[in-house]
């Protein structure tokens, strides 16, 4: 079955965005006065939960506090991260946060080839809109056909939930799309889903188990930016990731019926 869409995660696949959240929310704890500071270490453990809201809600489970003070601090959580919103997407718009290496080649080859793309991620709809707004320009938000995002659904990654929308509203099933994630949690949603997946990890995720993921890369490459080993490690074509070959990768031909097997056996 033929690949139809391309469903990219925003943070850490798209682009490499995470120092600038982990930044925009120490300023939003400076702008409370809440003494918190998050150092990269902190951060790299905090984004095994999704989504910033429950990110400073797991922090604060964390604190040596009484029952009432967690309860006055869990209460400024939506305040807190709008806040952290706002300064994230000012320093996006200072156009800070370039696309990872390959992605806009491959936007740009998969749209050539009358393939759909999407979005399933836990972040923010303005924090998309920033990002897309300032590395595609005034209308890379309009390459998207469906972006699913933010509390759309109940369950965040690692839940499938956020792929499942995604799907749903392209009218796929999973074996006519291929998710692209950066992490572990992503990679969970993503095969819980059913979908074939690519990781290319950050140091924000990089040494995660993705044994399950179809394809691992350090990114996607480029002609000017090649993939150490390439060709020949994993990629046979190029040594950066092509989208006919990632469409080869994720719709393996399918297997040989007895009969098939029998006639190729007795020619060879």
């Amino acid at each position: 079955m033929a690949i139809e869409a391309l469903i990219f995660d925003v943070d850490g696949t798209l682009a490499d965005t995470e120092e600038a959240h982990r930044v925009a929310f120490n300023l939003a704890f400076e702008r409370h006065r809440l003494g918190w500071r998050w150092s990269r270490a902190d951060y790299r453990q905090l984004l095994e939960v999704t989504g910033g809201k429950e990110r400073i809600a797991s922090y604060i489970d964390t604190l040596d506090a009484t029952p009432a003070e967690r309860a006055r601090l869990r209460a400024l959580v939506p305040a807190v991260h709008a806040e952290k919103t706002r300064f994230y997407t000012a320093a996006v718009h200072d156009g800070g946060l370039p696309l990872r290496e390959g992605v806009s080649r491959l936007i740009g080859e998969a749209l050539d080839a009358g393939c759909r793309l999407a979005i399933a991620s836990t972040t923010t709809a303005a924090n998309i809109h920033a990002l897309l707004h300032a590395t595609l320009g005034p209308r890379g938000l309009d390459l998207f056909a469906v972006i699913a995002c933010g509390d759309q659904v109940r369950a965040k990654k690692p839940a499938p939930d956020i792929y499942r929308l995604a799907l749903t509203t392209l009218g796929l099933q999973p074996e006519q799309a291929v998710a692209l994630e950066d992490s572990v949690n992503g990679l969970r949603a993503a095969t819980g889903a059913g979908l074939w997946t690519l990781v290319t990890p950050t140091y924000w995720t990089q040494g995660g188990d993705f044994s399950t993921a179809g394809l691992v890369l350090p990114d996607l490459g480029n002609p000017d930016a090649p993939l150490p080993g390439e060709p020949g490690c994993q990629l046979g074509g190029a040594a950066w990731l092509r989208f006919d070959e990632l469409c080869a990768l994720a719709s393996p031909p399918p297997a040989l019926t007895p009969l098939q097997a029998l006639y190729r056996g007795l020619q060879s």
